[in-house]
C-alpha cells in the first residue's frame, strides 16, 4: 500500500468464516477485519446486539461464545471460526421467552432495553455455571455491562428470580 493511502473496507480480503449461531451452522464469506458485532446484525440481521460504546466498556454487545460472555465490539469475527456463538435471539425457543427473559420483564429488569440483551447474556452464562448464584455473585457477573437507566436493583432481582425458579406471574 502506498504511504498516505487508506484502504477501503471493500478492499479487504474475505475468507469463510465457518461456526454456530444460536444453533445453527453458518458458513459465510467475512472481510478478515469485519467485528463480530457487525456481523452478527448486518450479515446475519440478529440486532439484539446493541453497538453502544464501540471500545469494550458498555456490556451492551455481550454474546455467548462457547458458553462465555464475550464483548462483540471488540472481537474479531473470524477468531471464532469454529465456535459456538449465542445472542440474545437464540434464548428463545418456540416463540417463548426463556426464564430469565421472562423475570426480566416481570420484575421490570429493563427501563429502555438497550443495555438488556448484554445483560441478559452475561446472567445467562453465570447461571449456567453456577444456577444458584448469591446477590453479590449476581453482581460481579453483571460487573462488565452498564445501565444507564436504572440502580441495578431491579436488574439483579430479576436474576436472582430466574435462579429461583420462580413461576410466571
Amino acid at each position: 500500500m502506498v504511504a498516505g493511502t487508506r484502504r477501503r473496507k471493500e478492499d479487504h480480503v474475505k475468507t469463510i468464516l465457518r461456526l454456530s449461531v444460536n444453533g445453527k451452522p453458518r458458513e459465510d464469506a467475512v472481510a478478515d477485519n469485519t467485528l463480530l458485532l457487525d456481523y452478527l446484525r448486518d450479515a446475519l440481521g440478529l440486532t439484539g446486539t446493541k453497538q453502544g460504546c464501540d471500545g469494550g466498556e458498555c456490556g451492551a454487545c455481550t454474546v455467548l461464545v462457547d458458553g462465555q460472555p464475550r464483548l462483540a465490539c471488540s472481537t474479531l469475527a473470524h477468531s471464532v471460526a469454529g465456535c459456538a456463538v449465542e445472542t440474545i435471539e437464540g434464548l428463545s425457543h418456540e416463540g417463548k421467552l426463556s426464564q430469565l427473559q421472562r423475570a426480566f420483564h416481570e420484575h421490570l429488569g429493563s427501563q429502555c432495553g438497550f443495555c438488556t440483551p448484554g445483560m441478559i447474556m452475561a446472567a445467562e452464562a453465570l447461571l449456567r455455571n453456577k444456577p444458584t448464584p448469591d446477590r453479590g455473585e449476581i453482581r460481579a457477573a453483571l460487573a462488565g455491562n452498564l445501565c444507564r437507566c436504572t440502580g441495578y436493583v431491579k436488574i439483579v432481582d430479576s436474576v436472582a428470580a430466574a435462579a429461583c425458579g420462580e413461576p410466571a406471574a
